[in-house]
């Protein structure tokens, strides 16, 4: 049986594309791609890409010269994590500090992982892991 190899893209669904971006690009640091009036893309470490759509704005499919995007939207807060390492996680909590991001929730996990949940201008349930979490990670 075929398997994928690795999730490529994750996408959010926002309420307004600016505040969404500067948080990610000016809270978590990650780099801007990609920008248009519907959606905004982001390298992950070069291991994957963010997806921030503007909620609502892509209800309808879109045509592009290379092919057709179908229709999707989502709502409510989502949840994704980002994995981090186990040495950088204090730092990561001074970062969120200073940028007065509250940390909701702190975990750790059973196998020796931590969590720290936090949440985006949006609601969205953001985690950040160190390594321990799941078999594999």
């Amino acid at each position: 049986m075929l398997r994928p190899t690795a999730i490529l893209e994750t996408v959010l669904y926002v309420a307004a594309l600016d505040p969404a971006t500067a948080f990610y690009r000016d809270v978590l640091g990650l780099r801007l791609l990609h920008e248009d009036a519907r959606m905004r893309a982001f390298d992950v470490s070069g291991r994957g890409v963010l997806l921030l759509f503007l909620r609502g704005g892509t209800l309808d499919p879109v045509r592009t010269p290379f092919g057709t995007i179908p229709a999707h939207d989502g709502s409510g807060p989502l949840h994704m994590a980002f994995s981090v390492s186990a040495e950088d996680l204090p730092a990561w909590r001074r970062q969120l500090a200073a940028a007065s991001v509250p940390i909701e929730s702190e975990v750790a996990w059973p196998a020796g992982g931590q969590s720290l949940y936090f949440r985006d201008p949006d609601g969205h349930c953001l985690e950040l892991a160190t390594p321990g979490l799941w078999p594999g990670y």
